[in-house]
């Protein structure tokens, strides 16, 4: 949401750069994309999983998903290559804004029992994952229309160097990490 995007400006970035003290406002890091990911195995036996997972993705984030395909053939798995075993979205710019104001500010708060994310999560990078165990805490999902509760992968990628940077940045952007 342009909101967000205008609060980032005003609010997050001079709380950063007071922070970490850093020389030139380019060193402040930023939200760079999220990548949103659906993994399915049951599809390789129904082809119309993936068409419903892709569905449930264009109302959540309102782009159309990326079908993700098996590299190799897994012959333990009954799996072969180029079968469609995911689907993916990758929100930049004014989506991924808009989505990251949902997610934090309704889906979450929706999730039973909800005490907050982990803090721990980061790759070390300045990357945090996040897994979420069902699509109905999103409110453009609609619980007599799905075949099957599914959860999601969300990778919040950005562009500061370590954890503490990046934590501080999703905390100033609304994160409710666990205290």
């Amino acid at each position: 949401m342009a909101r967000l995007k205008d609060y980032y400006k005003s609010e997050v970035a001079p709380a950063l750069m007071k922070k970490f003290s850093y020389k030139s406002v380019m060193q402040i890091p930023k939200l760079d994309k999220i990548v949103i990911n659906v993994g399915a195995g049951e599809a390789k036996e129904n082809a119309k999983i993936i068409d419903s997972i892709t569905t449930d993705l264009m109302a959540i984030t309102g782009q159309k998903p990326a079908v993700c395909k098996a590299k190799k053939s897994v012959a333990n798995f009954k799996l072969r290559e180029g079968m469609n075993i995911g689907v993916k979205v990758t929100l930049r710019g004014s989506h991924m804004y808009e989505f990251l104001d949902r997610f934090f500010n309704v889906a979450l708060p929706r999730v039973r029992d909800f005490r907050g994310i982990n803090p721990n999560s980061f790759d070390g990078r300045g990357n945090y994952n996040l897994g979420i165990k069902e699509q109905l805490i999103f409110p453009e999902i609609e619980f007599d229309k799905i075949d099957k509760v599914r959860g999601m992968d969300i990778c919040f990628v950005t562009t500061a160097q370590n954890d503490e940077e990046a934590r501080e940045l999703l905390t100033l952007m609304g994160a409710p990490f666990e205290k």
